[in-house]
C-alpha cells in the first residue's frame, strides 16, 4: 500500500523549494501521479519556477504558487495544454501535501499548492469520525485527525508530493500579512526548485 509519509530513501525523487524565507523538502510520487511529477520536475529543471511568488496564501489552509504572472490566472504545463487529474485512494491532502492547483477537473497546468492546515475544523473532524463508522477508511480519518489537512480537496486536486522537512518554513510563510485577495503584502519568492532523482 502506498505510504504518503514514508521517509525518503535513495530511490525517491526529491524536490527542494528554496524561498526567501527558507527551504522546504518534498518527496515526489511518480508512481501514482506520473504526469504531475514529470510536469513539476521538468519545469523545475528548466527554471520555470525560479523567482516566482506565492501569489495566494491563506493561513491554516495553504500556499499557492507556480504562476509566472503572479495573478493566479496564468501558467501552463510542459505540454502547452491542460493535463488530466491523477488520483489515488491513499494520496490525500494531508498537512504538507504538494498538490496541483486547477480550475476544475482535468485542468492542471503549472500552478501548485502546499497544504498548511494544522488541524481540521471541529465540525469536519466529527463528520469524518461519522464517515469512518460508515466505511470511510479509518486510517485516513486517523491521519487527518493527527496530522491536519484539507480532506474536502481530496479527489479534486492531484497530490503528487509530501513535505518531509521544513514545516517551520511552511508555517512562517503561511503567517505573512496578506491583502483582501490573499496576496502577501511583501513578496514570498520561490528562488529555485531543485530536483534530486
Amino acid at each position: 500500500m502506498f505510504n504518503q509519509f514514508a521517509k525518503p530513501d535513495e530511490k525517491d525523487v526529491l524536490a527542494k523549494i528554496s524561498t526567501n524565507m527558507g527551504d522546504m523538502y518534498f518527496r515526489l510520487f511518480p508512481e501514482i501521479a506520473p504526469k504531475a511529477v514529470e510536469n513539476f520536475v521538468t519545469h523545475a529543471k528548466n527554471g520555470y519556477y525560479d523567482e516566482l511568488i506565492f501569489h495566494r496564501i491563506i493561513n491554516d489552509f495553504m500556499l499557492q504558487g507556480g504562476d509566472p504572472t503572479g495573478t493566479g490566472m496564468g501558467g501552463e504545463s510542459i505540454w502547452g495544454k491542460a493535463f488530466e487529474d491523477e488520483f489515488d485512494i491513499d494520496a490525500r491532502n494531508y498537512r504538507g501535501a504538494l498538490s496541483m492547483a486547477n480550475s476544475g477537473p482535468n485542468t492542471n497546468g503549472s500552478q501548485f499548492f502546499i497544504v498548511q492546515a494544522k488541524k481540521l475544523p471541529a465540525m469536519m473532524l466529527k463528520q469524518m469520525e461519522s464517515l469512518a463508522d460508515e466505511g470511510y477508511p479509518y486510517r485516513v480519518a486517523d491521519n487527518y485527525e493527527k496530522k491536519g489537512g484539507t480532506p474536502w480537496l481530496d479527489f479534486k486536486h492531484t497530490v503528487f508530493g509530501q513535505l518531509y522537512e521544513g514545516f517551520d518554513v511552511l508555517d512562517a510563510i503561511a503567517a505573512v500579512n496578506v491583502d483582501m485577495a490573499d496576496k502577501p503584502l511583501e513578496d514570498v519568492v520561490i528562488q529555485s526548485v531543485q530536483i534530486k532523482e
